[in-house]
């Protein structure tokens, strides 16, 4: 293997070599420091002479004369088997702790985008056991349905409450069956603290999820590199189990915001011209690199579902961040800070909540026949709700009908007893369904147009 002496440049965590062949982008490569301590770098640029590499420990130590560079002809690689869950992981795909995993094989972790004409259309109905989101934004097998939050919202809770409840099954008569042992969760934590990595950790551990999950966990102080990897290495885990192995695998990425900052810090260390707000020029590119990993191949059994969770900087939905993603995935869940405030948990603001494939998968045969109609009726009553409770703050609510306050009231009640629900409270797809019919008593039957008298009858008596 051949050993370069030329390193001509070090710049932060970036070191230039020159008089390279043959060297490929994203290869990994061996550095070997003056003490003789072995280091481990990527390529990010390379040219017919010179090569860009990011060092992931860093270049401390380091000088132009006596460090040797040694490129390993791969790229970077994570070894999988069937035994991967239960495992957890670094951002960088080494084990932590003790672990009887014995890898089968090695995958590159720089997978492609699936081919638009190999997929297959999404449209079975993912249970997460949360009425925000089951009832009125379902979350449909091999979507990217994302949550938008902010500084100090409890989306790390959620995170976790979605990964332990989260199931897939099949409607039998009047209840919904969860198909077991077919389920797994690929967990990515980017740029967190050592106290959520030990909160993530000690969550699933505690409550027996850990058993059908592999977590990634890359802390706030590993380098920027190795949190650019961390999503691809989570998503070839979730590749292998669900095209290799048959099974619906759900892919949560938190934090994406973490991740677009290690992308700006490297391109600033590059020196790439800026774009929006110093991010780079080609961060939408990346972002769909990562979430167009995402999907359903036609002759496969398995599917990748992801939950992409990112903190709007001061709350903006208009941040490149949150608004790259928007454009990428198939609609957004958003947290509320006003509900958050008011002591609701989970605080999801149902009214610009979206999930666009939402129609595939609900309905007969997939959860219930009234699903469509009962959440677009309470998406109604909500709003208006909202509404009247606006206007009897510039009026007055001596100015509102009996009707509005039968509104008011109703919005009320469905922030307190449908969208709030318990940490380890789970609510199954019928369940859910019932509630939104108990809650439409509260308004005048005359009101309910968009659901049939046969379903009122059949379903409210």
């Amino acid at each position: 293997m051949k050993e370069y002496r030329t390193v001509r440049r070090i710049s932060g965590p970036l070191i230039l070599v020159e008089g390279t062949e043959d060297i490929k982008y994203g290869e990994v490569c061996e550095v070997i420091a003056p003490d003789g301590e072995i280091r481990t770098g990527q390529v990010l640029d390379s040219s017919k002479d010179a090569t860009l590499v990011q060092i992931f420990e860093g270049t401390t130590g380091l000088n132009l004369e006596k460090s040797k560079v040694r490129f390993l002809g791969k790229g970077l690689e994570i070894g999988v088997s069937p035994e991967i869950l239960g495992s957890v992981f670094d951002g960088l795909g080494r084990v932590k702790g003790e672990s009887s995993f014995v890898p089968e094989k090695f995958l590159d972790i720089n997978g492609l985008p699936l081919n638009p004409s190999a997929r297959a259309y999404p449209n079975d109905f993912i249970q997460t056991g949360i009425s925000a989101i089951d009832g009125l934004n379902p979350l449909v097998r091999g979507q990217k349905l994302p949550i938008f939050s902010g500084t100090g919202l409890p989306h790390n809770e959620l995170a976790v409450q979605i990964a332990r409840q989260a199931k897939v099954g099949k409607v039998e008569g009047e209840r919904w069956k969860v198909e077991e042992g077919r389920f797994a969760v690929v967990f990515a934590a980017m740029g967190i603290t050592f106290e959520e990595a030990s909160f993530f950790e000690e969550s699933f551990k505690e409550t027996g999820a850990i058993e059908r999950s592999v977590l990634f966990l890359n802390l706030a102080d590993d380098p920027a590199i190795e949190r650019i990897a961390t999503p691809r290495v989570a998503l070839t885990v979730a590749e292998y189990l669900a095209f290799e192995l048959d099974m619906h695998v759900l892919v949560i990425l938190t934090d994406m915001t973490n991740y677009a900052e290690s992308l700006r810090e490297i391109s600033a260390a590059r020196k790439e011209i800026p774009g929006r707000r110093g991010y780079p020029g080609y961060m939408y590119t990346d972002l769909a690199t990562i979430y167009e990993r995402a999907g359903r191949l036609k002759g496969k059994e398995g599917s990748i579902t992801q939950i992409p969770i990112l903190t709007m900087p001061e709350d903006d939905k208009t941040h490149p961040v949150p608004d790259l993603t928007g454009y990428i995935t198939e609609g957004q869940i958003i947290l509320s800070r006003a509900l958050h405030q008011q002591g609701i948990y989970p605080p999801i603001d149902v009214l610009p909540s979206l999930s666009r494939l939402k129609e595939k998968g609900i309905g007969k045969g997939k959860t219930r026949e009234d699903h469509s109609s009962v959440s677009a009726q309470v998406f109604a009553c909500y709003a208006r709700g909202k509404e009247a409770k606006e206007l009897a703050l510039i009026l007055g609510e001596e100015a509102l009908s009996e009707v509005d306050k039968a509104f008011v009231k109703f919005s009320e009640e469905f922030e307190r007893s449908f969208v709030s629900q318990g940490y380890y409270e789970e609510r199954n797809v019928f369940e859910t369904l019932d509630m939104c019919w108990k809650l439409l008593k509260l308004v005048p039957r005359s009101e309910l147009k968009r659901v049939k008298d046969e379903m009122i009858e059949k379903y409210m008596g």
